[in-house]
């Protein structure tokens, strides 16, 4: 064989070895082994002398003992005076939750088993019937309009909702609580999406607050007093943390609680004076207990040595002397209730701290664990939920409404956005759904908890949007018949809320993720902090077989298009299973390349950040979509969802990608990348055209996929009295619809051969008058008569949007005239105009 040859055949071996990950004494064996076959087979002396070389090095490097002693050592040292102090609460934030399929993908090579192999649970019994029958009445009850006339849910939904319990679905049995599992919960909160103030209402005392808390750090006598009374309603709960100085910046606390006596139902006892100022806080305004986080202080040593205790946590009675509470804000698009809590000089006990006094600085820990499960849960359900509502709706509409003697889902350009909201609703659903079983399988996943929360209420941004364009002019006109402008109004408030997404996406996704997901940098950090050169020496030269192994997947897996990586599945999604394998080595690539050329600086690079944010969470959400449709049933009819939302965000992905390439300051390292990760350039494509003609066929009918991708939404007769009547629910209206829509497309089509054939009296414009005249003609039946007149009734209510008399919206402005007004004005001048009788 020739030199180059040899040389060929030492790359791959090379690269094998990498790419296996193979330990460091089989590597120094293999290559030993090449050496003499090449140097017996008549290589150059140089192959053989590289080869073995490389081997003494795999074997030296072999022996753990002189490697730490001898290499690490320097090293270590050099770490240790490099690596940045961390403050307790960023220690705090980066070690809550537990590490899931985010850890696998940060690896680089995911062990896909770890997600196929999860629970795929139903809703327990007891679970569904509550779905099936309280909140079903509830949803019956829920109409968005007459909450937004009268600023809040009518006591009627209120009583309700307190008698069968939804704000304590987190709550245990044994305390009286429903004591519901994650995924239930969910499926209770999309349903939900329907009246943004129920849904904030029993998400948010749900969510974070005081409930959680008092669950997972509460003293017992706390938790019997009040876990039952937050159950049944008796209290109603809300939580304080942000405040006019401190909002995405929570540990930055200006409210204060410092330790002193006071007097106490007639005692003195130790407590604390706090003063404080919230803002943003839900259900405050009829709250009667207040969940507070605060920084505690004991200037003068009365419970200890330390003066700064840090973010402590407590409860609040309403009745407290100094609080005032009761204003309320007026968020935009749904009116719940929301206000601010103001208290000076307000003396409490320290048994009112969650947990008591020995929880005295633990806020920080307790409420960034509570995070990790709530962000998952609730604000991912608006997106999930708002979607299904959305395309359920949207769907139909664009199916039944026409122009240009076509329904207008037909129009290629409403098409785009039918499948845009179909693709991003099963993207949303599947998220929520599979992470909110892996809460219930014992995970905390705080990663995760960022991704959806972010990812799924841009795509309620999305969705929203798209559904107003579809709707047209019925969603700019506001009233009862709308049911588009209260969503798309009130989406700012779930992309503001429980972090911006703002700082989710360009901090917190990727900077939690780097150290709590990657395999080997947290273990260095916990190393050199305890000073541990044996479990650093281990951390360290994994991460440099990590390095080399994910170099080489990375090669490897883009330049074949990762045609030969395996997955443990077969079928037409295989193919999407082995994108993002070869996604994941990349990532893992860029992520160590971009720590290496940035180093401490990458904490500061937001845009850099938030591309690895976006690259992580496109990932974690294409294994959700694989994952769900497994779930479901793997339906062969599902599939064109499947592709499509595989497909954008995949395309997304490579977006991220190649901006980070783009933008990466060492362009040295921007070149390296480039080869690793992207040497055919962009491979990932948008949905085709034909996919979405497919989805659009499959969201403007009746059919199983239509059924599961809108599963959950109420779609009963009838919801509450509106501002003028009763109102039917528009989804039991559009299914109406759809069962009749194909019998009246053959009808629509006989009108229209006979317009062609000018049989018809160009003076009868309108579909009333041309089926009168049809049948009057023998162009269509009686019954085909009766049924089009009937339908297009239906059609022509679902078209129409709301009007007021003028004096609804309030006085008329003296210089306004009304026709009524002018008509009086006219009077008076012409009777001015005329003399006076003598």
């Amino acid at each position: 064989m020739t030199g180059s040859v040899w040389s060929l055949l030492l790359v791959a071996v090379l690269v094998a070895l990498t790419y296996k990950r193979a330990p460091l004494k089989m590597s120094a064996i293999s290559l030993g082994i090449f050496a003499v076959v090449a140097f017996v087979g008549g290589a150059a002396t140089t192959i053989a002398v590289i080869a073995a070389l490389v081997a003494i090095a795999c074997g030296v490097l072999s022996l753990e003992s002189f490697r730490a002693n001898t290499i690490t050592r320097p090293i270590f040292s050099l770490y240790k005076k490099i690596l940045p102090k961390m403050s307790e609460t960023e220690k705090t934030a980066l070690e809550a939750g537990t590490v899931w399929w985010d850890g696998e993908l940060f690896s680089g090579k995911p062990d896909w088993h770890t997600l196929l192999d999860h629970p795929n649970p139903s809703i327990p019994p007891e679970e569904q019937a509550f779905i099936d029958n309280q909140l079903a009445t509830l949803c019956s009850m829920l109409n968005e309009w007459e909450t937004a006339q009268n600023g809040d849910l009518s006591k009627e939904i209120w009583d309700y909702i307190k008698k069968e319990r939804f704000l304590s679905m987190i709550i245990p049995k044994s305390y009286g609580g429903l004591g519901f599992s994650a995924q239930t919960q969910s499926h209770i909160l999309q349903a939900l999406t329907v009246s943004g103030a129920a849904f904030t209402s029993v998400g948010v005392p749900n969510s974070l607050g005081p409930g959680e808390l008092l669950l997972k750090y509460g003293t017992q006598e706390q938790k019997d007093h009040y876990l039952p009374r937050l159950a049944d309603g008796r209290e109603i709960p809300c939580f304080g943390l942000t405040g006019p100085r401190a909002g995405s910046d929570a540990t930055s606390l200006p409210d204060t609680g410092v330790v002193c006596k006071g007097v106490w139902e007639g005692k003195e006892v130790l407590g604390l004076k706090m003063n404080f100022e919230k803002r943003y806080i839900t259900l405050a305004p009829v709250a009667t207990v207040v969940g507070l986080a605060f920084r505690m202080f004991d200037p003068e040593g009365l419970i200890g040595d330390k003066k700064d205790i840090g973010i402590t946590v407590a409860l609040l009675p309403r009745h407290l002397e100094g609080m005032d509470i009761g204003n309320r804000h007026k968020p935009v698009g749904s009116p719940f209730m929301n206000g601010p809590i103001f208290g000076k000089d307000v003396f409490i006990p320290l048994d009112f701290i969650i947990g008591g006094a020995a929880n005295a600085g633990q806020g920080w820990r307790m409420l960034v664990e509570c995070l990790s499960v709530g962000r998952c849960i609730t604000l991912p359900s608006s997106g999930a939920g708002g979607g299904k509502y959305a395309i359920a709706a949207s769907g139909a509409y664009a199916r039944i409404r026409r122009q240009f003697n076509v329904p207008i889902s037909k129009l290629e350009g409403v098409q785009e956005m039918l499948a845009r909201i179909a693709g991003n609703t099963y993207t949303a659903s599947a998220g929520a759904r599979v992470t909110a079983i892996a809460i219930d399988e014992g995970h905390k996943p705080s990663v995760p908890s960022a991704i959806l929360k972010y990812n799924l209420t841009e795509i309620a941004r999305d969705i929203a949007n798209d559904s107003m364009d579809i709707h047209g002019g019925k969603a700019i006109i506001r009233g009862p018949k709308n049911y588009v402008e209260s969503g798309y109004s009130s989406v700012p408030v779930a992309i503001t809320v429980e972090g911006a997404n703002i700082l989710t996406r360009s901090m917190i996704t990727f900077g939690q993720g780097m150290i709590r997901c990657h395999p080997f940098v947290l273990p260095e950090m916990h190393a050199a902090q305890q000073n541990d050169l044996k479990a650093f020496d281990k951390a360290l030269f994994g991460h440099f077989g990590f390095i080399f192994s994910n170099f080489s997947r990375s090669a490897v897996l883009n330049l074949t298009n990762a045609a030969f990586t395996s997955v443990p599945v077969t079928g037409p999604t295989k193919k999407y299973y082995k994108q993002i394998n070869r996604y994941a080595a990349s990532f893992a690539v860029m992520v160590d390349m971009c720590a290496f050329s940035l180093g401490g600086e990458l904490k500061f690079r937001e845009l850099i950040s938030a591309r690895l944010a976006d690259m992580l969470s496109k990932m974690y959400l294409a294994s959700m979509v694989l994952k769900h449709w497994e779930d479901q049933g793997a339906h062969k009819a599902d599939l064109p969802l499947v592709e499509y939302s595989c497909q954008k965000l995949f395309s997304e992905f490579e977006t991220a990608q190649d901006g980070l390439i783009k933008n990466l300051p060492s362009r040295p390292v921007a070149a390296i990348l480039r080869v690793l990760t992207m040497p055919l350039g962009r491979v990932a494509k948008a949905p085709s055209d034909k996919l979405v003609a497919k989805i659009v066929d499959l969201v403007t009918s009746h059919n199983e996929t239509r059924e599961r991708l809108i599963a959950g939404t109420y779609r009963g007769e009838t919801i509450s009295n509106g501002y003028a009547e009763t109102l039917r629910n528009p989804l039991a209206v559009y299914d109406g619809l759809l069962d009749r829509v194909e019998q009246a497309d053959v009808i629509y089509k006989k009108i229209g051969t006979a317009l062609k054939a000018d049989k018809y009296d160009e003076a009868t414009l309108s579909i009333e008058g041309r089926i009168t005249d049809g049948v009057k003609m023998g162009i269509l039946t009686a019954d085909e008569g009766e049924f089009m007149l009937a339908f297009e009734k239906d059609v022509l209510d679902m078209v129409h949007v709301d009007h007021f008399p003028l004096e609804h919206f309030g006085p008329v402005a003296e210089n306004q005239d009304t026709p009524k007004k002018a008509a009086t004005t006219r009077k008076k001048k012409a009777d001015a105009s005329e003399p006076e009788a003598v």
